[in-house]
C-alpha cells in the first residue's frame, strides 16, 4: 500500500509500505480521507517526542471497511466509519469508569514514541480495533467525517466547563480546536461568547460561529475589554486552546473571582503560572484530554448542521503532495486551517 511515512525531522516519503496486520478484533480500513492536526506537523520536527521516526502519522480519519477480523461482530466490509485516535485497552481502572481516554494503556494512532509505535491513517489502508469504530452517515462527506476527531476534542472540553445559562465564557485561541469549542459552547448555551486570537480573519470566523465579541491583543488590553464587557467581574469561564505561556495566564487572568478555567491546548510542555492569581480568587483550573465517548455526539451534531466543520477545511489534496503540505502548514505562510488528505 502507499504511504507517507515520517523519515526525519520534517522529513517524509511517499512510499510502499507492507499491508497492516489485522488481529482477529479488528477492522481493515481504506482511508478515504485524513486531516493534518497540529500535533502532527508541529510533531514532524521532533521536538514533542511524539512522533520519533519513522512513523506514519494521521489520526482524524475516515473511511470504509475493507475487511473484517473473525471476531468483529458489529461491522461488515463496506460500512463507512469514523474512529476514535485513541486506543484504549477497556480493562484497566480507567476504562472500567469510563474515562478511557486516561486508559493506563492507551496508544495514540500515528504516534511513537519510547513506549511504543502506533502507525496511523496517512496511508491507504489502516487497522483498528473494533471497540473504537463508529457509524457515519451515507450522506456524510469523508473530508467532514475525518473532522469528527477534533470536534469530539471541543466537546468533550465543553462538556467539562460547567455553565449556567446565559453566563459568559471567554475562548483563547481560534485555530480548529477553538473554532469547534465556540461553537460548542454557543450550543451549550453561554450568554455572551468572547473569542480572543491575534488572527482578525479566525475572529471573524469566529463571530460567524457565534462569538458575541471578540479581541486581538496586538490592538487592545484582553483583560481590560473583557472587564469592560461585564460589569468589571470577568468572564465566568475560559477554555484555552493553545497552551503556551502567555495564552494560559490570560485565561487565568481574565475569569472572575471563582472562575473556571478549562485547559485544551498543551503546546508549551512547561509554564509559568502565578499560584497566588489562582489560590487567592479560587478558581477552579481543568485539564481536558483528547475525547471519551463524545463520538456519537459529534456525528450527529456535524450530520445536523448545528456544528459547521466545511469552513474550517482550506485544502484537500492527494496523500501524495502530503509532504508539500505539511511544509505549507510549518512555514505559516498561508492561513490554513485545516488540510485533509486523500490516500
Amino acid at each position: 500500500m502507499k504511504a507517507l511515512k515520517l523519515t526525519g525531522p520534517n522529513q517524509f516519503e511517499y512510499t510502499d509500505e507492507p499491508m497492516p496486520e489485522v488481529k482477529p478484533d479488528e477492522a481493515l480500513i481504506r482511508v478515504k480521507a485524513v486531516g493534518i492536526c497540529g500535533s502532527d506537523f508541529h510533531g514532524a520536527s521532533g521536538k514533542s517526542g511524539r512522533r520519533i521516526p519513522p512513523i506514519i502519522m494521521g489520526h482524524e480519519a475516515a473511511g470504509v471497511i475493507e475487511s473484517a477480523g473473525r471476531a468483529v461482530l458489529g461491522f461488515k466490509p463496506g460500512d463507512r466509519v469514523t474512529f476514535d485516535s485513541t486506543i484504549y485497552c477497556n480493562k484497566c481502572r480507567f476504562c472500567q469508569q469510563g474515562r478511557i481516554n486516561l486508559c493506563d494503556n492507551r496508544r495514540i494512532l500515528g504516534v511513537s514514541t519510547n513506549e511504543y509505535r502506533q502507525n496511523g491513517a496517512m496511508a491507504e489502508y489502516v487497522s483498528v480495533p473494533e471497540h473504537i469504530l463508529y457509524p457515519i452517515p451515507d450522506s456524510m462527506l469523508f473530508e467532514h467525517a475525518a473532522m469528527i476527531e477534533p470536534l469530539s476534542v471541543a466537546v468533550h472540553a465543553a462538556n467539562l466547563t460547567p455553565v449556567l445559562i446565559n453566563e459568559s465564557c471567554a475562548i483563547i485561541g481560534t485555530g480548529v480546536i477553538g473554532l469547534l469549542v465556540v461553537q460548542a459552547m454557543k450550543i451549550k448555551g453561554c450568554g455572551k461568547i468572547f473569542a480572543i486570537d491575534i488572527d482578525e480573519e479566525r475572529l471573524a470566523l469566529a463571530k460567524k460561529f457565534g462569538a458575541d465579541e471578540t479581541c486581538n491583543p496586538r490592538n487592545e488590553d484582553v483583560v481590560q475589554k473583557i472587564l469592560e464587557l461585564t460589569d468589571g467581574v470577568g468572564a465566568d469561564t475560559a477554555l484555552e486552546a493553545v497552551g503556551i505561556e502567555k495564552t494560559m495566564n490570560t485565561a487565568i487572568d481574565i475569569v472572575k473571582k471563582g472562575g473556571r478555567v478549562t485547559l485544551v491546548g498543551n503546546l508549551s510542555p512547561e509554564i509559568k503560572v502565578y499560584p497566588q492569581r489562582i489560590v487567592t480568587r479560587e478558581l477552579i483550573i481543568t485539564g481536558s484530554m483528547a475525547s471519551r465517548g463524545e463520538y456519537p455526539a459529534c456525528i450527529d451534531l456535524i450530520a445536523s448542521g448545528r456544528i459547521h466543520v466545511e469552513p474550517l477545511i482550506n485544502k484537500v489534496a492527494p496523500l501524495s503532495e502530503g509532504a508539500k503540505w505539511f511544509a505549507v502548514l510549518a512555514e505559516g505562510r498561508q492561513k490554513l486551517l485545516k488540510v485533509i488528505l486523500q490516500p
